[in-house]
């Protein structure tokens, strides 16, 4: 079901230790279909922009993604998504564009776990 998605991704969300705060609205399509769009903020005050809308029908499908993510003064840092306007890419539709809009690199596709863990590669890990 839908909602047990929404909340394994307010679980992902609060158990990574790199985040700050959140902002997230979940709309239910229907039992197994829901988009999520929202903001996560982060300790070093970068932002992650999110939307994503799935299927939990059969297992996990995004039909639609894309993570922004940005320095604290909104320069891009990267965004993946699935927007189909790079087909020549091997991973067409999936790709990332990396610290500007022009540079855009084949990529699998992610989700929000992934994201987070290359967020806090870049950032670091808080110390308490």
């Amino acid at each position: 079901m839908i909602e047990d998605y929404f909340r394994q991704v307010e679980t992902l969300i609060a158990a990574a230790g790199i985040v700050h705060s959140s902002s997230l609205t979940y709309d239910k399509r229907s039992t197994s279909i829901g988009f999520i769009r929202g903001e996560i903020y982060f300790l070093d005050s970068s932002l992650l922009h999110l939307r994503e809308f799935v299927n939990v029908e059969h297992g996990i499908e995004r039909y639609m993604y894309a993570y922004h993510y940005q320095r604290p003064d909104g320069t891009l840092v990267f965004r993946y998504d699935n927007s189909p306007h790079f087909p020549t890419l091997s991973t067409f539709p999936h790709h990332k564009h990396e610290a500007s809009e022009t540079n855009v690199v084949a990529a699998s596709p992610l989700d929000l776990q992934a994201i987070l863990a290359e967020i806090q590669g870049l950032i670091g890990v808080p110390t308490p």
